[in-house]
């Protein structure tokens, strides 16, 4: 009934502490977790996980189109059909 949000889990660092501990902090990121830089005590970066790319959507007048494949009873196909008609065809 109701949607209970998640929070995200934020580490807040010093540039200085960072330097230091830059791979333990990519480590978090990794795990999902978020790592915000402080320089002066301001934040200047965020260093968020990046999210998993969308499948790319083609437009339907882009799409591949797939052959009818239609078979009469006397095994004749579209094509023969239609080069029969134009011989039997009065010009």
């Amino acid at each position: 009934m109701y949607k209970i949000l998640t929070l995200y889990k934020m580490q807040t660092l010093a540039l200085s502490e960072f330097r230091a501990s830059a791979s333990a902090m990519l480590d978090l990121v990794e795990q999902g977790e978020t790592v915000r830089i402080l320089r002066h005590g301001k934040p200047v970066a965020d260093l968020v996980p990046i999210k998993p790319d969308a499948p790319v959507k083609i437009p339907s007048w882009k799409r591949t189109i797939v052959p009818l494949n239609y078979q009469r009873a006397d095994g004749k196909t579209m094509a023969q059909l239609i080069i029969e008609e134009r011989e039997s065809a009065r010009y």
